[in-house]
């Protein structure tokens, strides 16, 4: 009884093929649902809207303080500004002034 050299070849082969399918496998899993995946793509979109509104809102106020620095530029700085900035954070008044706050 001799055994064929054959029989020992079919087995390895087909670990080989199971291998690699379930290889595939996890890839294609991993490419669908993964962290960049298809299934992230509509969560990254509201993601990225969401950021867009946060950047269109920083550079609004990007602008208002540009512009408030530049109106208190020393060498051609507000005069109403740089009274109302004194009044508010150091108390500064004359005598005869009424200072009302605002909340």
């Amino acid at each position: 009884m001799r055994r064929s050299s054959k029989s020992s070849g079919p087995p390895r082969e087909s670990l080989a093929q199971a291998s690699a399918l379930v290889v595939l496998l996890l890839l294609g899993g991993w490419a669908l649902a993964g962290p960049s995946g298809v299934l992230a793509w509509s969560e990254n979109g509201q993601l990225l809207a969401q950021r867009r509104m946060e950047l269109a809102q920083l550079k609004i106020k990007r602008d208002e303080l540009r512009n408030r620095v530049d109106l208190l530029d020393p060498r051609r700085a507000d005069p109403d500004l740089v009274g109302e900035l004194l009044r508010s954070n150091l108390n500064v008044a004359h005598p005869d002034e009424i200072v009302i706050a605002t909340p």
